[in-house]
């Protein structure tokens, strides 16, 4: 029997004042023409959806340098134990409060826990900020596409106007080497035509600001229909690198050099796990793989039936994301261990992380395979399907929250939600012209480092602490009992009680005691550029104690008392559900994220 959860009451609704108080206006079924949410199609759509946003470029390009560097084989212990203890529980997690509320992450976290209710809106903050950026890597990966279809790769040779001669190498020098590889001098020189540091924009790069248009246009073909386009756009875009990753693993495991490499991928180096730090490294990449506090996975679970079985898609998210990352390692391992053969390099010269990996080294070993022509367009055009998936979430959160909070107000002037999507997409596109100048690079590192690294694990810190402690572990329970007819089992309670709360703090502690000044290559950042790093960060962290200081001093009596009372949650826990064929939408927030994913 399908259930629905859209009559969601706020007990003591009259006295209190929330900062994130949905408008006051009710539809009926009839009055509605029977309106409801809309769910997806069917569960696979929300698995590959799901698929989708976790599996990204980080799984390309950040797992296999961090497992090779972390012992090797060794790693993938302490990897699994941080998916099992850590990233499966709070997928879990994020995914009972979104089927259960049917509300976006802003709606959903504050009837949670309203003391903290900032968070959800900082996830909003956050998801927007990261998507103004993320989308530059689909112009490069655009910018890669279109050019390998050339006859001969241009970044192969050091003949072109855009190489410098005497500092130039046609071969693949490794990491020590004093001079560039021409793969390097095409991604600095032609790609990015970078300047020499952040105080210097150059101008913008009109390509790439073509090739940034162009990627918008593709996230809002894709989203302006909310999950009734982007539920059939996702079995391609999160099935198809899948097709692309198997075909290269199949080619490159018979170039020769390949086994090495593999085996320097895979070696175990035991004496690692006695480190903290290699432990730290796997729960960070574990938390940041999934994509845990951005919202969007909490939004998405909104649009289930009520009674979907969100354990089961919880655990093949997880562990489909756990299988792409160990992939995509005997992909680029086997790829970089053939490249260290025919430059008779050691594997450890060449092995690279970030951008680096996938518009450098790896442009270079596709140069050198046979039948690169079909290789080459083939792995980019396998990046944009990664890259796009991770971005239609991140940019609907915003579209989310607007529809959520000022749905009626908004659509007075943009007729159409169509339309409302569309100048979301605008403005994003507009905060990312910054990255695509000639000194754009820099802004992109800088933005990176600050929104992934530092601001997230704030959030994310404070989101569990809100859901696993203040809300409680035993109101999780019952709302997975609710949807599922039974609890989770000790396995679930134990994580979400102590060992989340406790990695999250441990990461993000240690996040504190390594933090270190941004900076891109050799390049360091002036003074002026980290303070404003330390301010995009706080666009975001900020919302946290602002909500808690208008929350407390939204209540009466005593500060003790008003605290206390903030901690309560507003979500009714013994509401009579319907059917969600025949839901009347009492919550004006529920309406207004009718076509939205994130």
């Amino acid at each position: 029997m399908d259930l629905g959860a859209e009559h969601l009451k706020i007990p003591g609704s009259d006295e209190r004042d929330f900062a994130l108080k949905p408008l006051h206006f009710k539809v009926t079924g009839k009055e509605s023409g029977e309106a409801q949410r809309p769910t997806w199609s069917n569960r696979m759509e929300f698995i590959l959806a799901s698929v989708g946003y976790a599996v990204g470029l980080g799984n390309i390009w950040r797992f296999p340098y961090l497992c090779y560097r972390s012992g090797g084989g060794a790693f993938l212990f302490p990897y699994l134990t941080m998916v099992l203890l850590c990233g499966l529980p709070l997928l879990f997690m994020e995914f009972s409060i979104g089927q259960y509320t049917r509300l976006g992450s802003v709606h959903a976290l504050a009837r949670i826990c309203p003391l903290l209710k900032g968070v959800g809106l900082a996830t909003v903050v956050i998801s927007f900020v990261f998507c103004t950026y993320y989308n530059v890597l689909m112009s490069w990966a655009l910018f890669y596409f279109f050019n390998s279809f050339e006859a001969t790769l241009p970044w192969t040779s050091c003949n072109n106007t855009w190489n410098v001669v005497e500092n130039c190498s046609s071969g693949f020098l490794g990491n020590t080497s004093h001079l560039q590889s021409a793969s390097q001098q095409f991604f600095d020189r032609r790609l990015l035509q970078k300047t020499n540091g952040i105080e210097e924009s150059g101008g913008v790069r009109w390509e790439l600001f073509g090739y940034l248009i162009f990627s918008w246009v593709i996230v809002y073909l894709c989203i302006f229909k909310g999950v009734k386009s982007t539920g059939k756009v996702v079995y391609f875009t999160a099935v198809f690198p899948y097709f692309i990753l198997f075909a290269l693993l199949i080619n490159n495991v018979q170039l020769p050099g390949a086994k090495n490499g593999i085996l320097y991928f895979v070696t175990p180096v035991w004496d690692k796990l006695f480190e903290v730090k290699v432990w730290v490294n796997a729960a960070a990449q574990v938390f940041n793989s999934i994509g845990i506090a951005f919202g969007s996975m909490i939004s998405m679970a909104s649009y289930n039936k009520f009674n979907n079985n969100i354990l089961r898609d919880a655990l093949i998210v997880s562990f489909t994301n756990f299988f792409t990352s160990i992939l995509a390692g005997f992909v680029i391992f086997s790829a970089i261990g053939y490249m260290a053969h025919i430059h008779n390099l050691p594997v450890d010269n060449i092995a690279s992380d970030g951008p680096g990996l996938v518009f450098v080294v790896y442009p270079e070993v596709l140069s050198t395979m046979p039948v690169h022509q079909l290789w080459a367009p083939l792995f980019f055009f396998m990046l944009l399907c990664l890259g796009l998936d991770s971005q239609f979430a991140t940019a609907e959160v915003a579209v989310t929250f607007i529809k959520d909070e000022f749905g009626p107000q908004v659509l007075r002037f943009i007729k159409r939600e169509e339309l409302l999507t569309l100048a979301v997409c605008i403005v994003g596109f507009a905060l990312g012209i910054p990255h695509v100048t000639k000194g754009g690079i820099y802004v992109f590192q800088l933005m990176d480092h600050y929104t992934a690294v530092v601001s997230l694990m704030f959030l994310a810190f404070f989101e569990v602490v809100a859901v696993c402690w203040i809300f409680g572990v035993p109101r999780i329970c019952l709302m997975i009992t609710r949807m599922l007819g039974k609890t989770a089992n000790i396995y679930f309670r134990v994580c979400w009680g102590l060992l989340c709360p406790v990695l999250v703090l441990c990461i993000l502690i240690s996040s504190i005691v390594q933090y270190t000044p941004a900076h891109y290559e050799t390049y360091t950042y002036p003074k002026w550029a980290e303070g404003v790093g330390w301010g995009v960060s706080l666009v975001s962290i900020v919302w946290i104690p602002l909500g808690a200081i208008h929350e407390i001093s939204s209540n009466k009596g005593s500060f003790l008392q008003r605290v206390k009372t903030a901690m309560i949650p507003t979500l009714d826990l013994d509401a009579d559900y319907a059917l969600p064929e025949k839901q009347n939408i009492d919550n004006p927030a529920s309406e207004n994220l009718m076509t939205s994913v994130a």
